[in-house]
């Protein structure tokens, strides 16, 4: 197995997760300009916006470290891993819904999901296709099709 693609691909996941984390967080700063509180009944207080970050980066490292197990251990890695992040972002969504919050801060919660999700998934399956071509590429015949 090539360090190499494992380093390019920590590379781009962490170029990424920073990206996600900037975007949810601009994106929650803006929600709560116009109004989005981000409270949560529970303890009824109030999502900190270095919250977004914090946890946008935690699961973003999370969906890297899948995506570098996948390039290890699987034949097909950049399909399993769509597959397995966007199962996985749709479970994510749940928690939003089941939050009790008011519905600006559902639908913003959901929002700022779907935003880092559009941010890491393109970005990860792509690093993985680049990166399973370099180890077995395409026949010339399958090429010129």
């Amino acid at each position: 197995m090539n360090k190499h693609r494992f380093r390019g691909l920590a590379g781009i996941g962490l170029i990424a997760t920073l990206g996600a984390m900037v975007v949810t967080t601009l994106g929650a700063a803006l929600a709560t300009a116009v109004g989005v509180d981000f409270e949560l009944p529970d303890g009824g207080e109030s999502i900190p916006l270095p919250g977004f970050a914090t946890m946008t980066g935690f699961f973003s490292v999370v969906g890297v470290v899948i995506a570098l197990a996948l390039l290890r251990w699987s034949a097909r890695p950049a399909q399993r891993f769509v597959g397995t992040a966007v199962t996985l972002t749709a479970i994510s969504l749940v928690a939003p819904l089941l939050s009790g919050a008011d519905a600006a801060t559902v639908t913003a919660l959901i929002g700022l999901h779907l935003i880092a999700a559009a941010v890491m998934i393109p970005a990860l399956a792509r690093s993985l296709r680049a990166r399973t071509t370099e180890v077995s590429p395409q026949p010339a015949t399958a090429r010129s099709r």
